[in-house]
């Protein structure tokens, strides 16, 4: 399959690039500075289309209509004239429900794309997206999720004049996922589509959540990044990170018997670290009412002794880096670990809860 991306260099075309290169499909590009006749040339040897090309920051309005209406009128006509059935997605906007130039020019584009649907059983898919934010999202151009993580990213100030002012927003692999979602069906006529997820919130809000971004790399504190928007949100604001800021430092505490790093802290899912010992070092000494930890040596040989507090019970298990498993401190049982081995050990740890000072749950108590 051949397809054709308009605005190929663009924001929503280059991640959409990648995805077609993913799944094997020879990709025609059509960028700013082609000509109309490029535009038909590419169409007669497409087997799809997705019309990403348009006008958003004209010099004078006169330039919507013409990188809108008058290119997508362009793109039909070459679609009629190839004399085949392609389907096309276009992507339009929900500015085209609005009276304002760059709406009506984005609505007289859906126009010439449902009547060719209309006049040839063409399958035309018209998305009206949102604000659409991701990686490789220009700017200082249409998006504030962009600006501001560009900003906050390089240290530069951001502009939050309405903090309660509403934003719809579409996170670019939703959009691609949707767009893909079209290349092998087999159906005609004009359909108004929609991307899902769109998600609501504020400017205020995204400002606070990016700045708490830049705060985790300072106090190691991360928030729940893994679903919805703030996931999406995470994945943008790092894209931005320049090669020189891919790597930060961690505060390494050292003595004896070797060191102890803190790497990752949440507020509600503990937080990760890791140790090292010497041969023959013993670490810990102590036990817990509450506090629970996850042991994983990833280097060397350990051995890990327990003792009840009440009943005195006293367990031993040894393990090492050569077969990796996971050792649980119990609340109730003291617990130490020694290095049994020749060379230096290397242990990660995972603690329920953020060490905390004032109340460390710590209480010192030999094995």
């Amino acid at each position: 399959m051949k397809v054709l991306v308009t605005g190929a260099n663009g924001f929503i075309g280059k991640n959409l690039v990648v995805h077609l290169q993913e799944r094997a499909l020879e990709v025609l590009r059509y960028v700013r500075g082609d000509t109309g006749a490029d535009l038909v040339s590419l169409v007669h040897q497409a087997d799809f289309v997705f019309h990403l090309a348009g006008v958003n920051r004209p010099q004078n309005e006169a330039e919507f209509a013409e990188g809108n209406c008058d290119l997508t009128r362009t793109l039909c006509n070459a679609l009629r004239e190839s004399g085949r059935v392609i389907p096309v997605v276009y992507a339009s906007s929900i500015q085209a429900e609005r009276d304002n130039p760059y709406g009506a020019s984005k609505r007289g584009a859906e126009d010439a794309l449902c009547a060719l649907a209309a006049s040839t059983g063409q399958a035309i898919h018209i998305y009206r997206l949102p604000n659409v934010f991701g990686k490789w999202c220009r700017p200082y151009y249409n998006s504030v999720v962009a600006t501001f993580c560009h900003n906050i990213v390089h240290g530069l100030p951001i502009q939050v004049n309405e903090p309660t002012a509403a934003l719809r927003l579409a996170y670019i692999d939703d959009v691609i996922a949707a767009f893909l979602s079209h290349l092998d069906e087999k159906r005609q006529g004009a359909v108004f589509e929609q991307v899902a997820p769109v998600y609501e919130t504020t400017v205020g809000q995204l400002a606070a959540q990016l700045y708490a971004f830049k705060q985790g790399r300072e106090d190691m504190m991360t928030g729940p990044v893994g679903t919805g928007l703030v996931r999406a949100l995470y994945s943008t604001y790092i894209s931005y990170y320049e090669p020189a800021q891919f790597a930060y430092p961690l505060v390494k505490h050292e003595d004896a018997r070797g060191v102890f790093v803190e790497m990752l802290k949440t507020a509600d899912a503990g937080q990760f670290s890791y140790f090292t010992a010497h041969p023959g070092v013993t670490r810990g000494g102590h036990y817990h009412h509450t506090k629970t930890e996850k042991f994983l040596v990833i280097k060397g040989k350990a051995r890990f002794r327990f003792r009840h507090i009440d009943t005195g019970a006293t367990h031993e298990y040894c393990t090492s880096g050569a077969a990796p498993e996971v050792v649980e401190t119990i609340p109730g049982w003291s617990h130490d670990i020694t290095n049994i081995g020749d060379d230096e050990m290397v242990v990660m740890l995972w603690a329920n809860e953020v060490f905390d000072r004032q109340k460390p749950d710590t209480v010192a108590y030999k094995v």
